[in-house]
């Protein structure tokens, strides 16, 4: 009895809650109004927030995206003009100039610090493209770009090992390109020995660089190509003259066999011997002269 009569309390409440809700609304209208006004903006911001946001994102995607295939094809063209006597390297210094402004206004993290990445390879491919060498103080210059850009990618993506494993990695390749190959191996060992950097494509660059990089240190020098005077006198020969090639066959005809060979007129014309017809190249007819029998 006492469940059912507190029900019946909570029913009677709640009639009476509804029945004067009207006159309730009326009396706190402006509150309600204000309330159902932040509450509608507060769902509006949050909508218009996170659908711009990945708009964004995706646009930067595709921005990216771009620049990055710009790079790839520019390297191709720059070694098909190197191959034909002309230098195309200048092209990559207006890519990496774009990358370094769309990192610099990026709102993603990951992109801007993959955009930094980039353009430091891009300095460096525009180094290795040249047709003449590089001199130490440009050389020295750009490497320092690059050395800034990979710092810059590995602040803005310090917690994603992929990128600041790629950034470290890239900053011990300045170091080398640089001569100072003892640094370099210190960044390089940072990031093989790393536990946070296991599994990364440049964790195992790293690691291998290490094993090989005393192999590059050395000065290569190739000797000049011998002088040739005559450049015949290399190229063997042999001359064949028709008879060597075709030689005769000389055939001695047997004791009483005459051979009449047959010109192409049709004039027969005796021949003592089968060794001169056959040198003349003419069919021949041979007569056989049977000894006369007792």
């Amino acid at each position: 009895m006492k469940a059912d009569h507190r029900h019946e309390l909570k029913t009677n409440e709640l009639a009476e809650w509804l029945a004067h809700f009207p006159e309730w609304a009326k009396e706190n209208r402006t509150n309600l109004v204000l309330a159902g006004a932040v509450i509608l903006v507060a769902i509006a911001v949050y909508f218009v927030r996170f659908y711009r946001k990945d708009v964004v994102v995706t646009r930067e995607h595709v921005q990216l995206t771009g620049l990055v295939s710009q790079v790839s094809n520019q390297k191709r063209s720059a070694a098909q003009a190197a191959a034909q006597g002309t230098d195309q390297s200048l092209a990559l210094v207006s890519i990496a100039r774009d990358l370094q402004d769309f990192a610099a206004s990026a709102r993603d993290d990951r992109l801007a610090a993959l955009a930094l990445i980039k353009r430091a390879e891009t300095l460096r491919a525009e180094l290795h493209y040249r047709m003449t060498d590089a001199s130490r103080v440009d050389l020295t210059e750009k490497i320092g770009q690059a050395q800034t850009s990979y710092q810059q990618a590995l602040e803005r993506a310090s917690s994603i090992p992929a990128l600041a494993a790629t950034a470290r990695f890239g900053l011990g390749l300045c170091d080398e390109e640089l001569g100072d190959f003892e640094k370099a191996k210190e960044a390089y060992r940072a990031v093989a020995e790393d536990p946070a950097y296991e599994g990364t494509a440049a964790q195992a660059a790293a690691a291998h660089r290490l094993k090989t990089m005393d192999d590059y240190q050395g000065t290569v020098v190739f000797k000049p190509a011998p002088e040739v005077k005559d450049p015949l006198a290399s190229i063997p020969g042999m001359q064949i003259t028709p008879d060597a090639l075709n030689p005769p066959i000389t055939i001695e005809s047997p004791p009483g066999i005459t051979v009449t060979p047959v010109t192409p007129e049709g004039n027969d014309v005796p021949v003592a011997g089968g060794a001169d017809a056959n040198e003349a190249g003419a069919s021949s007819i041979v007569e056989v002269n049977e000894p006369a029998t007792n």
